[in-house]
């Protein structure tokens, strides 16, 4: 298990911190609903109090107002007897007793004294409540950095892992040696510079006549291997080479073709390049990844009395996979 497996998983007491703080909220929540249902309650025992005792007031002036409706009628029905013209009766509006003032009892006391309670109490809870929800966004915010943090360490590990398998894999090198015994000769060789050995499954090369390196194409081109045409694989251990190309100065014209062609690359008018591709394989691994490549292009250089053969070329002609 890799480091980066050890930080992603969460801790117990984070766990159990986060779990309290749950545990916290739920009984504040309760505690509110509560007062609540207490606040909406009181006030509603007070209304039905304050009706009970206006009740009684409403019935003590009722009777008051009854027993003056016959003294005034039989005080007027002489009169308009002995009057000859008829005399409107005037109206009596009788106003109902004022209610007495509500009394400030210990019930109203109570929900008065509740209500302020539950008020700061709320305000409480909600202070409570903002300073938990901002306890858990930091929470998230550390989570989310450990995460990150643990990303970065896998992928830091997959790197190195990658770096260790590719020190220990094989790669083939191609230079250029004179030959001793032969003047204006050479050779082209590939050599295993790695730390396991390399399998040759296929070469394949080309001449190129142009007029410098910058008519070359960009990306080098080769002929298809025809089935049963591939060579002989060749296995070489770390530190073996072989050759894969030999040119003299005496076999320019037959490369050239034409004794105009060779003219012109005397003159260097136009010059010649040798390009090639090496295919080779891992022995230890398996699947597509354990099959590289390696681009190789040298450049022809000719002289009066002697003659050179350099590496040359863009990065797209000596590149390794």
């Amino acid at each position: 298990m890799t480091s980066g497996e050890h930080s992603s998983i969460p801790k117990p007491n984070e766990c159990k911190l986060n779990c309290y703080s749950a545990v916290i909220m739920f009984r504040r929540l309760a505690v509110l609903i509560a007062l609540s249902v207490f606040l909406h309650v009181g006030p509603a025992i007070a209304a039905q109090d304050t009706t009970d005792t206006a009740a009684p007031h409403a019935k003590q002036s009722t009777p008051a107002t009854q027993p003056t409706a016959p003294a005034t009628e039989g005080q007027q029905n002489p009169a308009a007897a002995d009057q000859s013209q008829p005399v409107s009766q005037p109206q009596i509006i009788v106003n109902p007793t004022p209610p007495a003032p509500e009394e400030w009892g210990w019930r109203q006391q109570v929900t008065w004294g509740a209500s302020i309670v539950l008020a700061v109490l709320g305000y409480v809870g909600i202070m409570l409540a903002l300073r938990t929800l901002r306890s858990i966004d930091k929470h998230l915010v550390a989570g989310s950095s450990t995460t990150q943090a643990a990303m970065d360490s896998a992928n830091a590990a997959l790197a190195l892992a990658q770096a260790i398998a590719s020190s220990e894999r094989p790669w083939i090198v191609v230079t250029v040696e004179p030959f001793l015994t032969m003047e204006n000769s050479f050779k082209v060789m590939a050599s295993n510079r790695g730390r396991s050995p390399a399998r040759i499954v296929s070469a394949v090369d080309k001449v190129a006549i142009v007029e410098d390196e910058k008519s070359l194409p960009e990306t080098p081109e080769f002929e298809k291997i025809e089935a049963g045409e591939e060579p002989e694989p060749i296995v070489l251990l770390p530190g073996e080479a072989t050759g894969i190309w030999a040119l003299n100065r005496s076999d320019l014209g037959s490369i050239c073709g034409s004794p105009d062609v060779l003219k012109r690359v005397e003159r260097w008018q136009e010059t010649l390049f040798l390009c090639g591709r090496i295919q080779y394989m891992e022995l230890t691994a398996i699947g597509e990844k354990a099959m590289h490549e390696t681009y190789w292009c040298c450049r022809y250089i000719h002289g009066e009395k002697s003659s050179a053969l350099v590496m040359a070329g863009s990065p797209a002609y000596n590149k390794h996979t």
